[in-house]
């Protein structure tokens, strides 16, 4: 079971679980995937505040990847409630 936090919304778990899957991407190409389906500019503000709490990477022009504690998220290692800010 996976333990989010109350500063998580209900876009992050498909940006994870997509980033998991298909490795790094940006997020037009997340919102054009059909997967993600929110607009491209939430998911860029989502990538931004998962960025701010280490559950992604931003590998520059506009391209994000998970990171080692966004994959313990996504199984259930790890509360993000427990994470800070950057």
């Amino acid at each position: 079971m996976r333990l989010d936090a109350d500063w998580m919304s209900r876009a992050d778990d498909r940006i994870l679980e997509h980033l998991s899957e298909e490795g790094p991407d940006s997020p037009k190409a997340m919102a054009e995937s059909g997967r993600v389906r929110f607009s491209r500019q939430h998911i860029n503000q989502r990538c931004k505040t998962l960025v701010e709490y280490r559950l992604l990477v931003h590998l520059g022009n506009g391209v994000y990847d998970i990171t080692r504690e966004g994959e313990q998220y996504l199984a259930g290692e790890l509360d993000a409630a427990e994470l800070s800010e950057q």
